[in-house]
């Protein structure tokens, strides 16, 4: 008897020690089960922003026409490569030649004038040359008879003189008085026909001053009618559409016999891209990405004529002025890309991803580890929207609570809780009128909801996200009165400050937290240092976890359905 109460006793604690080890196994296992795990892994981080874009030429030059008139000739079309100087078309140009046949006509006119006065101008001066030689003439016909009067005065004086004593008779008196008065009426004689010449060669001075006036009309008109020669050989040039510079025709805007009439501004007749062999594509980039974006950087692309081919460009520019569209602040990029093999056209739309950020060989830890928390634990400190982390590229631009809702969206995160912080925020900080919240609670709602519809694609469910924040906020911009939207502003721009990546660029990265299971299988909080993000992993710089580590990324079947305990299976 008593050898069989210590086997019993043997039985039934050994039995014991079998459930209670059964137990321990089964709640090692339920810890298993009651959150989704995910070990952290060494691999790359490829930071990149998506958006789309225009295919568009380095150049295009816009010809026209600077003439009105008929279409004769068309000398290019579409697709057509020409040179610079090359005629594209040609203007009807009758007109344009009578007129300078005409000008022509003038010019030789203007040109025989100016001629004439020439000739005219040196008749004159031959006569002012002659009536200065006739003035010198008189000068000394003048200065002779006053010699001789000279003479003849003092031959009258000696005769008078002799009469007086008796000597000389009254004859020889007299004959010196005629010879002395007929002397002095040469001398007058001899003034006057100076004088004469003097007045002449006035005269012929005051002609040819006339004369080199009308010199300079005659040049001016003969300047005149050669601007209008020139003139008319320009018109008669620009009846010949040329293109200004080497390229491809793209576009063609003028038919045979058609009438272009340039009177108020030049028509377009024909579009030329310059060098198709090297074109740009404008990107409209969102005000919450462009801070992240910078001048060569790699950037990668498809096209839907190509949807399997994979083009690489490199960011050639970030254009200062902005455009709010639809309240919206976008920023112009220029992708610079060889199109060697032509594949590329003007106009196609291009799906790019520009490249921010490249980290090799780096911890990574999942991104819905990051947005993951037991319920009631509170946020933490210096993360930016919980756990989150560093926002995902292209995630932001949605306001300054888009961030929980669409997180938890993604991370699979279920009830209102993320909506509820979305409201609380923007009532605190706004303060909100009640139908602003129930408006903002809707829109919040349907937010998590577009998000939700993604699909399990994570380019596709980031895009969705990125569009559903922006109109999120479109949305919530009008609901505020022009105060609420002054500090609704604000306070984006500071969240995209923060998600701008300058601290996760930093040494120190930003702080994140994790949970990870304990030897019971409860959460337990890490604390790490993020950097990098590609909106599937973050680079983890600092943290007391290893490659291969797990960590908590959501719940699983039993965390929501508890089994039931070993002891009431064994009834123990």
């Amino acid at each position: 008897m008593r050898k069989a109460f210590l086997i019993l006793a043997v039985l039934v604690a050994g039995l014991g020690a079998w459930a209670f080890a059964s137990r321990k196994a089964e709640e090692r296992a339920d810890a298993g089960q009651r959150f989704r795990v995910e070990k952290i892994e060494r691999g790359s981080i490829i930071a990149a922003v998506s958006a789309t874009g225009t295919v568009t030429p380095t150049t295009t030059v816009i010809v026209g026409s600077q003439l009105s008139g008929q279409v004769v000739e068309i000398l290019a079309d579409y697709n057509s490569q020409v040179k610079a100087g090359q005629v594209l078309a040609r203007l009807n140009r009758d007109t344009l030649t009578a007129r300078l046949d005409g000008a022509r006509a003038d010019l030789a006119q203007a040109r025989a004038a100016r001629q004439l006065t020439d000739a005219q101008a040196e008749k004159n001066r031959a006569d002012l040359r002659r009536a200065e030689a006739t003035l010198a003439d008189m000068q000394a016909q003048r200065q002779r008879a006053q010699t001789m009067f000279d003479d003849a005065e003092t031959t009258f004086e000696r005769q008078q003189a002799l009469k007086a004593r008796g000597i000389a008779s009254d004859v020889a008196l007299q004959s010196a008085t005629t010879q002395r008065d007929s002397q002095a009426a040469a001398i007058r004689s001899a003034e006057a026909q100076i004088a004469s010449s003097r007045a002449q060669i006035a005269a012929l001075d005051a002609d040819l001053k006339v004369i080199e006036a009308q010199k300079r009309a005659g040049d001016a008109q003969v300047l005149k009618a050669e601007a209008q020669v020139r003139q008319i050989e320009v018109d008669l040039a620009n009846s010949e559409i040329r293109s200004p510079v080497d390229g491809v025709v793209i576009q063609r805007n003028v038919e045979l016999g058609q009438t272009v009439a340039a009177s108020l501004q030049s028509p377009t007749l024909f579009l030329v891209a310059q060098d198709l062999k090297l074109i740009e594509i404008y990107v409209n980039l969102d005000e919450a990405d462009v801070g992240r974006v910078q001048p060569g950087q790699e950037v990668e692309f498809s096209v839907n004529a190509y949807p399997a081919r994979t083009f690489r460009g490199r960011v050639k520019q970030i254009r200062l002025g902005s455009q709010n569209v639809q309240n919206v602040v976008i920023y112009t990029t220029v992708v610079e890309v060889a199109n060697e093999d032509m594949a590329l056209l003007p106009g196609m739309t291009a799906n790019l991803r520009i490249f921010t950020d490249r980290k090799a060989d780096v911890l990574r830890i999942p991104n819905a580890a990051l947005r993951w928390q037991p319920a009631g634990t509170p946020r933490a400190a210096g993360s930016g929207a919980g756990n989150a982390g560093p926002p995902a590229p292209g995630e932001d631009g949605a306001g300054p609570f888009a961030g929980p809702a669409g997180d938890a969206a993604a991370a699979g995160g279920s009830g209102p809780r993320p909506v509820a912080a979305i409201v609380e925020g923007l009532t605190r900080d706004l303060k909100l009128a009640p139908e602003q919240v129930r408006e903002v609670e809707a829109l919040a709602t349907r937010m998590r909801a577009e998000i939700a519809a993604a699909g399990s694609d994570p380019n596709a469910r980031r895009e969705m996200a990125r569009q559903a924040r922006q109109r999120f906020t479109r949305a919530v911009e009008e609901l505020l009165t022009p105060e609420q939207r002054g500090a609704y502003r604000a306070l984006a721009e500071a969240r995209r400050q923060r998600a701008s990546g300058a601290m996760a660029r930093s040494a120190g990265g930003v702080p994140g937290r994790v949970f990870v299971p304990d030897e019971k299988g409860n959460p337990r909080a890490v604390n790490v240092r993020l950097g990098a993000n590609d909106g599937s992993f973050t680079e983890m710089l600092s943290g007391d976890l290893r490659a291969g580590d797990s960590v908590i990324t959501g719940l699983g079947a039993a965390g929501k359905l508890a089994r039931p305990s070993s002891s009431f299976r064994f009834g123990l």
